[in-house]
């Protein structure tokens, strides 16, 4: 069976106990075994009655978020990187508290379009604090999977091979790379060579179709992507991602320009997609096997 994940902006973008209780139960019915969470405030929101939830349904759970400008630990403005430092523990402890292992997202600079170039200063800078960050969240069993985002998102991990570039600088072991079939589509030279090039420093995998809708719906190669997860023997999660104007969030709606109504009914968004991703998977598989066989006579 598939470890396939779901976004919890599939069914709100609120967190009150009612949405939160909903998301998980639509989550649990529909066969998703984690659900992905973005960062959720502590003083907002009843951890310990969620992470028993989440236990009661067997399921797991992801974290993810991307820095604010004041937080950005690439900045020349030693508080902002203070800041952003504290932002990433805090994420690393509600992670951990809800019972989970991965922190994912743009977590290495601020979430957004920059208007200037990308400095060696701020790469270094970013690279140590991360490492610190890393430092602390192996303690609490977590990893921290950097989300490699479009241009438009980030002027510092657009590709594969610079997010490996990064997480080798940083020399730990549990910073790995959040792989987004959204993002790829746009900035990869080719999808599954990239997926195969990385596939020693993937943590975790968002599936989405490249108008952020209903997969097979757009212009994503998926054949291809889930060939090249079978081909690295990938068996952790792929989480479906997806957004439209049916549920907003004011911060990340903005930022990932959600400007078009592509769904209403997600009940009927995430069934599919669940079962998109399993047949892909599985299709995927089956043609693994039929080129491994050798039908020799005897």
């Amino acid at each position: 069976m598939s470890k396939i994940g779901v976004h919890s902006f599939v069914w709100s973008a609120g967190s009150s106990r009612n949405e939160l209780e909903k998301a998980l139960e639509n989550t649990h019915r529909l066969g998703y075994k984690l659900i992905e969470f973005s960062y959720l405030d502590p003083k907002q929101v009843d951890v310990a009655w969620l992470a028993g939830r989440l236990r009661e349904l067997d399921l797991d759970v992801a974290i993810s978020m991307g820095l604010p400008p004041e937080g950005d630990i690439s900045s020349d403005d030693a508080s902002v990187v203070a800041n952003g430092t504290d932002i990433l523990d805090r994420a690393v402890a509600l992670v951990r508290d809800l019972g989970g292992t991965k922190l994912a997202g743009i977590l290495s600079s601020a979430h957004g379009k920059q208007e200037r170039a990308l400095t060696r200063q701020s790469w270094d800078t970013s690279v140590a604090t991360l490492s610190k960050v890393a430092d602390r969240a192996k303690t609490a069993g977590v990893t921290l999977n950097l989300e490699i985002v479009n241009r438009f998102e980030s002027n510092m991990l657009n590709t594969a091979a610079q997010g490996i570039a990064y997480i080798r600088d940083t020399g730990a072991s549990n910073v790995q790379l959040h792989l987004d079939t959204f993002h790829m589509n746009i900035e990869e030279a080719d999808v599954g060579l990239a997926i195969r090039h990385a596939a020693d420093k993937i943590g975790y995998i968002h599936i989405g179709e490249s108008h952020r809708g209903y997969l097979g719906t757009g212009t994503i190669d998926f054949a291809a992507i889930f060939d090249a997860l079978v081909a690295i023997d990938w068996d952790d999660y792929v989480t479906f991602e997806s957004f439209s104007t049916a549920i907003v969030d004011k911060d990340l709606s903005l930022k990932t320009a959600i400007w078009r109504n592509l769904w209403d009914d997600n009940i009927a968004l995430a069934g599919h997609a669940h079962r998109f991703i399993e047949l892909g998977l599985e299709t995927a598989r089956r043609k693994a096997d039929l080129v491994r066989q050798a039908h020799v006579p005897v």
